[in-house]
């Protein structure tokens, strides 16, 4: 039976902040991390798929720990990503909420530093922060890490892999006395490096329920398609999908852009995010996602971390990630705080026989997902067609008398003769194929 957070011994305080978030049983993570930290004093390394409640597990026991009569910052958490900084500090906030005298800052890239620099003139206790900004700001003289206590690095194996020379500045400037704690959803051969290189000999190893927490609730799909109908068996998908929000996975940020767009010329409410676009775009897309006002969320794998969002119900992976990790912490996004979830594989028939290594390497299954017929992607095109031209906005600039000649055209026909004829037209228009005969080819030849 779960132990409730009193049992782990967590304050007063910090369990009234949670019960206003309405948490009160924690996750396998919690119950195993929580005790360790406040009780011991070795480091930890935390293995745990996303969304099993990774903050809290470090968050909580942190917040109890600080000595708020020491004004020096006591502890730093690094994040992968703004996104991710930004979500760390919100859940630190509501989570101390009634433990005024503890004072946290984040300090992310793709903002304006001067804010952030005065504002950690003010006593601080523990600093959120991207490694690329903290270390800009070491280097102004503008925080002072070098008496920290605790050291905490989230989602390790993004940070590690993308933003390594950052982190090994910031190992240099604090303490070796200090705990480090070091929470990861996959172990790949850099984390094991990193732990050998910056931790303590003695490690406690905590390990979530892997074989089932961080895929629980995620139905996995695959669907093989040909390269040119891959983009009409998405839209196809996204068209049995309205009105529920999902985020579509691309390798490359030219592909984020390209899918986009597309997603954008067929009406579906959707926007996109990757590393090339300023933060400030960045922050707008976020916000209209995570409010609701878009539904699909177009990106590349750095870009969507810190995504929390509980109501995400798809994940669509449109290219196959490289490695299993990427696979792990894509799919992660959705199913979250127990709700059901689909991760879907876009496939080309050469890939198929790679899902095999991601069931073995992943303790997970796939099933096949049948692809849509050449009747039902003409149906759905159709059906975008008419959307678009519904929500086409009109042309003033044409004039009275031009409309006035087409409304007399238009004149005798009832309503649904007109849509009749107009839908008549589009269909043939699909089906008009552009002659190739061997007199034009012979004449492109000459030209």
């Amino acid at each position: 039976m779960s132990k409730g957070f009193s049992n782990l011994g967590i304050k007063e305080q910090l369990q009234k902040g949670l019960a206003d978030l309405q948490i009160s049983v924690p996750t396998d993570i919690q119950e195993k991390t929580i005790p360790v930290v406040l009780h011991q004093k070795e480091d930890v390394v935390a293995l745990a798929k996303t969304g099993t409640g990774k903050t809290a597990a470090f968050g909580l026991p942190l917040l109890q720990l600080i000595d708020v009569d020491n004004t020096e910052v006591q502890a730093v958490i690094l994040a992968p990503t703004r996104e991710l900084g930004q979500q760390i500090y919100v859940n630190l906030v509501s989570f101390s909420k009634y433990m005024p005298s503890v004072s946290i800052a984040t300090v992310c890239g793709g903002i304006p530093i001067k804010p952030q620099i005065e504002r950690l003139k003010d006593t601080t206790h523990i600093v959120v922060a991207t490694p690329g900004r903290l270390t800009d700001l070491i280097k102004r003289n503008a925080v002072n890490i070098k008496n920290i206590s605790y050291f905490i690095l989230d989602e390790a194996d993004e940070m590690v892999s993308a933003l390594k020379e950052g982190l090994d500045s910031i190992i240099k400037e604090i303490p070796k006395s200090r705990r480090t704690l070091l929470f990861t959803a996959t172990m790949p051969g850099t984390i094991k490096q990193l732990i050998q290189n910056y931790m303590s000999k003695h490690v406690v190893h905590i390990e979530a329920d892997m074989s089932t927490i961080g895929h629980q609730g995620i139905e996995h799909q695959y669907v093989v398609v040909k390269p040119i109908e891959k983009l009409d068996i998405l839209l196809h998908f996204l068209s049995s999908k309205v009105g529920k929000r999902g985020i579509i996975f691309c390798k490359t940020k030219a592909a984020v852009n390209k899918l986009a767009k597309n997603l954008a010329i067929n009406k579906f409410s959707s926007g996109a995010i990757h590393g090339s676009l300023t933060q400030g775009i960045r922050d707008r897309i976020m916000g209209q996602f995570r409010e609701g006002y878009i539904d699909i969320l177009v990106a590349t794998d750095l870009a969507a971390r810190g995504i929390d969002i509980k109501e995400i119900e798809y994940v669509v992976n449109y290219h196959l990630p490289d490695t299993y990790d990427a696979y792990v912490h894509r799919s992660g996004r959705t199913a979250r705080a127990g709700a059901k979830g689909l991760s879907l594989t876009v496939l080309q028939q050469d890939e198929v026989q790679d899902i095999a290594l991601f069931e073995s390497a992943l303790g997970i299954v796939f099933n096949k997902l049948k692809k849509a017929d050449t009747q039902s992607i003409e149906e759905n095109n159709t059906l975008l067609w008419a959307k678009k031209i519904f929500k086409t906005k009109p042309n003033h600039t044409i004039s009275e008398d031009l409309k006035k000649q087409v409304s007399t055209i238009f004149h005798h026909l009832t309503k649904e003769e007109l849509m009749e004829k107009v839908l008549a037209n589009y269909i043939a228009k699909k089906k008009q194929v552009i002659p190739t005969s061997g007199a034009s080819k012979k004449k492109n030849n000459k030209s």
